[in-house]
């Protein structure tokens, strides 16, 4: 019989969760660096570049890889011989409480994006609890954990079909990832369930994700039964798709495919997809009566050495005086370094500002020429001007977007990934630009603003209308004022380069 204290889990969490914000797992760093060595989109291959560089920075400085740090999912593997000491909670309380120590923590405040009441009023619980726990009684006398924070953008592209069972997997699948977008934030894992029902399905495509990369080992020895065989034809034929790095074009979609399944009744075909972002968070500890655990860091030897520099063609573009003309001169695929000041405004922000205009009030903040940023960013501490401030996805905007340029005259949006074809056409309508910054490298986008001021809707928080200024910060022109979007030429055109490479 094990003897676990109370307060040895919710240390455990609570440490699992700061460990897992700023140390991305080693086989994930290696993965991103082999692909970002054999990359030739120059495109896709700076975007990795910037995450490596900002994942290495987050693990010298102890700040989140991503602004958005996550909705936690907890798997509890419970040893029946486990008793605990001076325990008044439950089990679920004390993993909460763990949660709740680890976002608050003042030497590194994550960011709390979980919300209660969600089809009504939408508040804040302002500690990320409650987390999605997931427990299990097994034989043994230890207790099992694995730790994730799975971020909002990643979580959003989850697919899910009842299969007939003389369906293809593999076409299912190939057909839903062009449709997930770059919200994801690829290069990433993708992790399918397979079996069971509905509901398990789903399970068994995100305890997929808990497991390392191991891509490679596989191709080397060979498949040993179906669910191999499918990771391994995945794995080629979505890399095959040329969507690349944060959707732009390239070798490299994803860095390993993991298949888990489980019987399922004879009339389903039950199937999930679940993909992990650049910003992978997940960690396993074991406790066995001892005290809390203690998970080691990596090393920082562990990162590649990796400068990134913006290159001769970029172009440097002053926020404060920028024109409409100007503007119609970018194109596609042009990198941008913005100085000056923007404003911020996400999903809450841009609801009220068109609920006003509806009613015909007028907005607290003049959108005439400038540029918005969708981003909810971290906390700052200490001397910070802002914690980890990387974009969001642009397409959830995308319904606000025509009356926000057509009411307004904002002249450009800042964001991660696509735009849906409502944005497009508004870009494209009003001579607009859509500028895309990566997505998983928050902390580095971070040192480029050097101030911040809330101008409206403080009590929104994080999506409260800020204004930055920034310095140099990089972005790529993803659509132009002409509607003509990377997101669509880039894969288009790195499918046909390794099509051809392929003959």
């Amino acid at each position: 019989m094990t003897t676990i204290r109370q307060a040895d889990l919710i240390d455990s969490v609570a440490d699992a969760l700061q460990f897992i914000s700023y140390y991305h797992p080693v086989d994930f760093i290696k993965a991103v660096n082999e692909a970002y060595e054999r990359e030739e989109s120059p495109a896709a291959k700076d975007a990795m570049a910037q995450i490596l560089i900002n994942s290495r920075m987050c693990a010298q400085g102890h700040r989140p890889i991503c602004q958005d740090t996550g909705i936690v999912t907890v798997f509890l593997n419970i040893g029946m011989n486990v008793q605990w000491a001076d325990a008044t909670m439950s089990v679920e309380d004390m993993v909460n409480e763990g949660v709740r120590r680890a976002y608050l923590h003042p030497d590194n405040i994550l960011r709390a994006s979980i919300l209660d009441d969600p089809d009504g009023a939408r508040r804040n619980t302002k500690d990320n609890t409650p987390a999605i726990i997931h427990t299990r009684l097994v034989p043994g006398d230890t207790v099992d954990v694995h730790v994730a924070a799975k971020g909002g953008g990643s979580e959003a592209k989850s697919k899910f079909a009842m299969l007939n069972p003389s369906d293809s997997v593999v076409d299912w699948v190939l057909e839903q990832i062009p449709k997930m977008g770059a919200g994801w934030c690829p290069p990433g894992m993708i992790g399918i369930g397979i079996g069971g029902t509905a509901e398990k399905a789903m399970m068994l495509a995100k305890e997929a994700l808990l497991e390392p990369i191991d891509i490679q080992d596989l191709q080397a020895r060979g498949a040993s039964n179906r669910s191999e065989t499918l990771r391994l034809e995945l794995f080629d034929k979505i890399n095959q798709l040329g969507i690349g790095a944060q959707g732009l074009g390239g070798l490299t979609t994803v860095l390993d495919v993991k298949v888990k399944d489980y019987p399922t009744h004879a009339a389903n075909k039950p199937v999930a997809i679940i993909p992990n972002c650049a910003a992978t968070r997940h960690t396993h500890f074991v406790l066995d009566g001892s005290g809390p655990a203690e998970l080691e860091p990596p090393k920082l030897s562990d990162w590649p050495e990796i400068t990134w520099e913006a290159g001769p063609n970029a172009r440097r573009v002053n926020l404060d005086t920028v024109t409409p003309e100007e503007v119609k001169t970018w194109k596609t695929g042009e990198t941008l370094l913005l100085s000056g000041k923007m404003l911020t405004g996400r999903d809450a922000a841009h609801k009220r500002m068109v609920d006003m205009i509806n009613k015909g009030e007028s907005l607290p903040v003049d959108l005439r020429n400038r540029f918005i940023y969708y981003v909810g960013p971290v906390d700052p501490i200490g001397d910070e001007v802002v914690g980890p401030a990387g974009p969001t996805t642009a397409t959830r905007m995308d319904k606000f977007t025509e009356t926000v340029l057509d009411k307004t005259g904002l002249l450009g949006m800042i964001g991660k990934a696509e735009r849906g074809p409502a944005g497009l056409d508004a870009i494209k309508k009003h001579s607009a630009v859509y500028l895309m910054a990566v997505g998983g490298a928050a902390y580095l986008v971070s040192k480029a603003i050097k101030s911040s001021k809330c101008l409206a809707f403080e009590d929104l928080g994080m999506e409260a209308i800020y204004e930055f200024e920034v310095e140099e910060m990089p972005v790529t022109v993803a659509v132009d004022a002409q509607g003509e979007s990377v997101h669509i030429s880039g894969p288009a055109q790195w499918a046909n380069i390794i099509k051809s490479k392929a003959v």
